[in-house]
């Protein structure tokens, strides 16, 4: 570990001096304005997030969206003036009235920041270790993009080279989802990130000591990482030039992550505030803001004071970054001239654009046949992957089980790695045990863009992913999971393998779209739709899959509308409607033959997708759901909450409402209910309440 880095060429001047003094400033004036926030990490992080923006990274405030930018991952997002103060600085768009007004309706300053509602905010960050998770997905996705387009070049050579910084904090490295992301980080050797690590020995309980007592640094080295430590200098703030040093160490350190611990004080100057657990999360109070701002030469009677050469000297970036946009802009063409086939898949995955004909490769299923729906993706996706080279993905370590392997022989992994298909570029990802860190990669690689990426495991594991699900939902982020083992169908592995509650509580997820065909070609269809979803309105897709051998019907374009007529009434108008999803189609299906033998017109709706069923026009939807139809009845083999909506007060659900059981999943279908002849039952007490 290094602990004395080299001296530097670092240019650092009073303005500099007096630009990180007027960002702790403004941290203290914004949290206080408001009367709430976090203004003690704000302060204390000042001078090395302004060495970040201003002096290290490659970016362009005119262009916050330029490909060639480096990213930034405000991983302790409660700290977001630490960012928005930059932002405000280097003239990304926030002015002094965004800052007055952090924390309030409708402002571009929340509380934590979210991405796609502040320009140069990069990702959503508030639950801890999200972020530098995120950064992780975003170094993976850096270097598949470089595999994409320029594989050839030299390191350090490639216009689409770039670095990956986050800063972290404690509460950070103390969340589960941390250790995960940094474990296959090391392992997948990303040379492109470095991680700041603000060692501030503060929680919102008090002193770390509490809860903490571990060597961040030796768990790190431990897994692959490049490690420094840099100590305060004698005043208590940051030795900025030893700062720089170091991060300009791990920055040319590209066979490893690279993470730095800095021991800081938090809401350092503050006379009284300094190093206690208040300055975290409360505003510090008039007499502590007029103290230290007396302590840092401002006048105390001032607030959101700015000086006008130091809002010019900051501002200066905004050249330098078009200057920077500039050179990469020309070694572009460069790499065009010599490279015109790449280029245009460039131009098309940045325009985010598919292949013309893309859709002729997706195969169609015989009707007749049982193919279980996790073998039917596995087969979309092998066809997708053929025409769409920016796609890829894998699994949970259960890749042949979700059948999520778009090519057996490319493995996503680094230089040195033993294994005969391990290649830096490679299609399939191995994610390991790590369902966490893997939906949260997943994430920071869909933000980083230019390429789609897919994650698959059993549905019973989303449990371990929904925060960073819930998240890529807040984000409208174009991810891909693939949820397999859907429902006791898995059988014999039991209620700890077997979801009960998951659909209802994804489907709870405000934006996340969750898609449980019934067959094979409904699937080839989902595929299909997702693909060109993520085109033209990105959102989140899991796609929820059997493990068991379904029948397959005759395709319908209208599976892509999230419910339709699979089988219509015959013998008159319908007089009872059954919905079904997934594999519990099936028991609809057979359950209208005997109704319809008994004289009774029967209509069984498929509904793989309520998300998508509910963007329909009422009209549409009503031809599916006649609201003169009262007597329906819905099955699906997990708890009913979703589906009392649809089916009404005459209505009755076939469902599973407890755990499961150990046993062959025919076994469990017949045992728990879960059949022809109880949909049949619930459609006759349906027809009865209907009044039929």
């Amino acid at each position: 570990m290094s602990t004395k880095p080299t001296t530097t060429d670092l240019e650092w001047t009073d303005l500099d001096r007096q630009a990180v003094d007027t960002a702790r400033v403004l941290a203290m004036d914004s949290v206080q304005k408001v009367g709430n926030g976090h203004p003690g990490t704000a302060m204390s992080l000042a001078p090395a997030a302004y060495l970040l923006f201003q002096k290290l990274m490659r970016h362009d405030p005119s262009d916050a969206n330029w490909t060639g930018r480096d990213r930034f991952v405000l991983s302790p997002g409660h700290t977001s003036l630490t960012l928005y103060v930059q932002l405000y600085l280097a003239g990304f768009g926030l002015e002094l009235d965004d800052l007055r007004s952090f924390r309030t309706w409708g402002s571009k300053t929340p509380g934590h920041p979210e991405h796609g509602h502040t320009t140069g905010v990069e990702t959503t960050t508030g639950p801890l270790g999200q972020g530098i998770a995120n950064a992780v997905g975003m170094a993976m996705a850096a270097r598949y993009e470089r595999g994409l387009f320029d594989p050839e070049a030299p390191e350090g050579a490639s216009p689409f080279d770039h670095t990956i910084w986050a800063i972290v904090s404690d509460g950070d490295l103390e969340e589960g989802i941390s250790a995960e992301a940094s474990s296959l980080a090391g392992h997948q050797k990303l040379g492109n990130i470095v991680a700041l690590y603000d060692d501030n020995h503060i929680s919102i309980e008090g002193d770390t000591a509490t809860a903490l007592s571990e060597d961040v640094l030796k768990r790190y080295e431990a897994y692959g990482w490049h490690v420094q430590r840099i100590e305060q200098a004698e005043s208590g703030d940051f030795d900025i030039h030893a700062l720089y040093a170091a991060l300009k160490a791990a920055q040319a350190e590209t066979e490893r992550p690279s993470i730095i611990a800095a021991r800081t004080i938090i809401a350092w100057p503050a006379p009284n505030a300094q190093n206690t657990e208040a300055s975290h999360g409360s505003a510090l109070g008039a007499d502590e803001v007029a103290a230290t701002k007396r302590v840092l030469g401002f006048d105390p009677e001032q607030h959101f004071a700015v000086a006008t050469d130091v809002i010019n000297h900051t501002r200066a970036l905004v050249d330098r970054g078009r200057e920077a946009h500039a050179a990469w802009d020309k070694k572009v063409q460069e790499w065009r001239n010599a490279n015109p086939e790449r280029a245009a898949l460039f131009d098309r995955i940045t325009a985010g654009e598919l292949p013309e004909g893309w859709e002729s490769v997706l195969p169609v299923f015989e009707p007749g046949k049982d193919v279980a729906t996790r073998k039917a993706s596995g087969q979309v996706l092998k066809a997708l992957g053929g025409v769409l080279p920016e796609l890829w993905g894998g699994s949970a370590d259960l890749a042949g089980s979700n059948n999520t392997t778009i090519d057996a022989s490319s493995s996503f992994l680094p230089k040195g790695n033993p294994l005969p298909e391990a290649d830096p570029y490679g299609r399939t990802v191995h994610f390991g045990i790590r369902e966490h860190a893997m939906g949260s990669t997943m994430n920071g690689i869909a933000l980083h863009g230019n390429t789609r990426v897919y994650g698959g495991t059993f549905l019973v594991f989303s449990d371990y992913m929904r925060p960073a699900v819930r998240l890529a939902a807040l984000m409208k982020l174009p991810v891909t999971y693939v949820w397999t083992h859907d429902s006791i169908g898995l059988g014999e592995d039991g209620p700890t393998h077997q979801p009960v509650e998951h659909l209802s509580v994804l489907r709870a997820i405000p934006g996340l779209n969750v898609v449980r065909p019934a067959d094979a070609n409904e699937t080839a269809i989902a595929w299909r739709e997702i693909t060109r979803r993520h085109s033209e309105n990105p959102a989140p897709h899991g796609l929820a899959l059997t493990r068991q051998n379904v029948p397959t019907y005759e395709p319908s374009e209208d599976a892509a509308k999230g419910g339709y007529v699979l089988f219509e009434a015959e013998g008159g108008e319908p007089q009872v409607i059954l919905i079904g999803t997934g594999s519990e189609v099936q028991l609809a299906v057979e359950a209208r033959e005997q109704l319809q033998a008994a004289g009774i017109p029967t209509r069984v709706v498929s509904m793989p997708s309520v998300e998508w069923f509910e963007e329909q026009d009422r009209g549409y939807r009503e031809t599916v759901l006649p609201p003169s139809v009262t007597a329906r009845v819905a099955v699906e083999a997990g708890i009913g909450l979703t589906w009392h909506r649809y089916v009404g007060d005459a209505g009755r659900i076939v469902s599973l409402e407890h755990f499961g059981a150990s046993a062959d999943y025919k076994v469990l279908f017949r045992e728990f209910g879960l059949t022809a002849e109880a949909v049949v039952t619930a459609a006759r007490e349906s027809l009865d309440a209907a009044g039929r």
